[in-house]
């Protein structure tokens, strides 16, 4: 393990919303690489967080352990999920399927993240997809998948806009933390100490519908004005778009 973070098992538990017991399940079946052992304490790094993580959305999705193992080690074989799985080369291209939700096949993913480190796994822990069966994913989030690809579009590579979506959706997180703490603290306390009523519970709803629309209303014209401004700020950049100026 070279750079980056390192977590104790508690801490990697703790970080990947999961528990130490599960840890411990996904290594004794096998779909968890060990950790670096110093002393007698074993330490895990980005990657192990990341599978984790995937292994969780995964299980979530239905799909059991065995399958999710076989998965995961062609994946770090960097065999094709075609051949592993029996996908039929005319079963390639996305399809449609009900409500107009983008299929695609596991081959297709893997093979349009194949140049981005466990960019497969990211994508899907990322939010991004998410898996129908063990053969097939589908988006998961619209908003996520579009700046994916508007990225490409604008010609920024595949590894850099992933990178962006899940830094993207780590700032929202954050926000949205934050929303869930003010509600905590200028909410909750005064519910809380009400007789909850019909009346206290309409007014609870009425303090959290405000702040909880209050960011998404303001965020927008926000970021584009400090993005306009970090534009004019870079020299090179502002001349050839205001080249009157």
């Amino acid at each position: 393990m070279t750079g980056g973070p390192e977590y104790t098992i508690d801490e990697l538990a703790r970080a990947a919303d999961s528990t130490v017991r599960s840890v411990r399940v996904y290594h004794e079946r096998g779909v968890l690489p060990p950790p670096e052992v110093r002393g007698r304490t074993g330490y895990y790094g980005a990657e192990h967080l990341n599978r984790v993580r995937t292994i969780s959305r995964l299980l979530d999705r239905g799909i059991k352990l065995n399958g999710i193992k076989e998965l995961l080690a062609a994946f770090d074989r960097g065999d094709d999920l075609g051949d592993l799985l029996g996908v039929p080369e005319s079963d390639q291209l996305p399809r449609e399927v009900g409500d107009d939700q983008a299929v695609v096949t596991a081959t297709d993913l893997q093979q349009r993240f194949a140049e981005v480190p466990n960019g497969f796994a990211r994508v899907v822990t990322a939010g991004v997809f998410e898996p129908v069966d063990a053969t097939t994913y589908r988006i998961a989030d619209a908003d996520l998948a579009s700046l994916l690809d508007r990225l490409e579009l604008a010609g920024v590579p595949i590894a850099a806009g992933l990178g962006e979506v899940e830094r993207l959706k780590a700032d929202c997180d954050r926000i949205a933390r934050r929303v869930v703490d003010l509600v905590r603290e200028h909410a909750w306390g005064a519910f809380s100490n009400s007789d909850r009523t019909a009346a206290d519970i309409a007014d609870f709803s009425a303090r959290v519908d405000t702040l909880r629309v209050v960011p998404g209303h303001t965020a927008p014209g926000l970021l584009n004005r400090l993005i306009d401004r970090q534009l004019a700020q870079d020299v090179e950049i502002s001349a050839v778009l205001n080249p009157d100026s």
